[in-house]
């Protein structure tokens, strides 16, 4: 009883650190015309906090007073000005997009100047709840497009509508290491493929696998070549944890192939990455550098992981320590991903 303790005392441990991290994003876009700037916000108001979504819905569905309400939080936090004069709000349009918790809100603002330094404040923490985060790209006719995160610890950015720009690398890594640090499934999932590995090399055969399988998919799926819907993904990659969580207890014996597995179900997972980049309408050339960026920034992510969690399990699963710890923890990686599957199919 005392190893099981430990053994569910260090899960918990994992399952709270990545929970900590867990953000619901929003997906926004900022055209700069002139003195009139276009904003548009898109959220999945099932993963933002559960008041705030209710709200967000019943705006989408229509609800006169939910929509008077959401269009306030709208004035109060998406703030902009250009040269410290502040742009004015006008109305907001909330409508269901696609999926039916999917929720788009665009709002025009008019500016009594249209160049010097644009400020922005994003800040929705009172609707969204504390850990929203929101990815902005920001479009300015003839140049290319800036991406900037915000997050608890920065909610406010400037930007020089004259001045040339960076090409906005740093932004797309940025957002692909947030990605995969707060996206606890694909976190739960390599938890699950390396919890029975021992050994460099199989391990980084696995890694391998994951990552160039699912980098082809997120590019398919982002660049619009594969269009296969959220319905469809999500739940398979529920479905991918639990396989590979009850292949860990009850047929221990194919891990030489767990290589296979990896890559197999790595096509599934690159298409909910893609999620994170599809709804920014990104212009050719920032596409480009998203696809690198953002794949740069998941793997980075991936490895920091791997590199943390790894080594702790390894350690800790040792003879005289607790050996049975991989089989506990995967048939509980099990259990989690049997909740989201269902929740997801009743969802979709």
């Amino acid at each position: 009883m005392f190893r099981v303790a430990i053994a569910l005392s260090i899960l918990l441990f994992w399952i709270v650190a990545a929970s900590a991290h867990v953000t619901s994003t929003g997906l926004a876009t900022l055209d700069v015309d002139g003195g009139t700037l276009r904003y548009r916000l898109a959220v999945v108001a099932t993963e933002v906090d559960y008041h705030g979504g209710r709200l967000l819905a019943e705006a989408a569905a229509g609800d006169r007073g939910a929509v008077e309400r959401v269009t306030r939080f709208a004035h109060d936090y998406a703030r902009y000005s250009i040269d410290g004069e502040a742009c004015q709000p006008g109305a907001v349009a909330i409508r269901a997009a696609g999926a039916a918790d999917r929720v788009v809100l665009d709002m025009n603002l008019s500016c009594a100047r249209s160049i010097g330094v644009l400020a922005i404040r994003d800040e929705w923490p009172d609707l969204m709840g504390a850990h929203f985060q929101t990815q902005l790209s920001v479009r300015v006719p003839g140049r290319s497009s800036v991406e900037l995160v915000f997050f608890e610890a920065r909610r406010t950015a400037s930007l020089d509508l004259v001045a040339p720009v960076a090409t906005g690398w740093g932004g797309f890594i940025a957002m692909g290491v947030e990605h995969i640090v707060g996206g606890i499934d694909h976190l739960l999932f390599l938890v699950a493929l390396l919890a029975m590995v021992r050994g460099f090399w199989p391990t980084v055969a696995i890694v391998t696998a994951f990552t160039a399988v699912h980098s082809v998919t997120l590019s398919l799926a982002t660049l619009g070549l594969v269009d296969v819907p959220s319905r469809i993904v999500e739940p398979l990659i529920a479905a991918s944890i639990v396989w590979v969580g009850l292949e860990n207890v009850l047929a221990p014996g194919g891990l030489g192939r767990r290589w296979l597995v990896a890559a197999a179900f790595g096509l599934v997972h690159g298409l909910g990455f893609a999620s994170a980049l599809g709804e920014l309408g990104l212009s050719a050339d920032a596409m480009v550098r998203a696809l690198i960026g953002f794949n740069v920034g998941v793997e980075l992510g991936q490895l920091a992981f791997v590199a943390v969690v790894l080594p702790s399990l390894a350690w800790a699963s040792r003879p005289g320590r607790l050996p049975g710890l991989p089989r506990i923890l995967s048939l509980v990686v099990a259990c989690f991903g049997a909740v989201w599957f269902v929740e997801r199919i009743v969802g979709a």
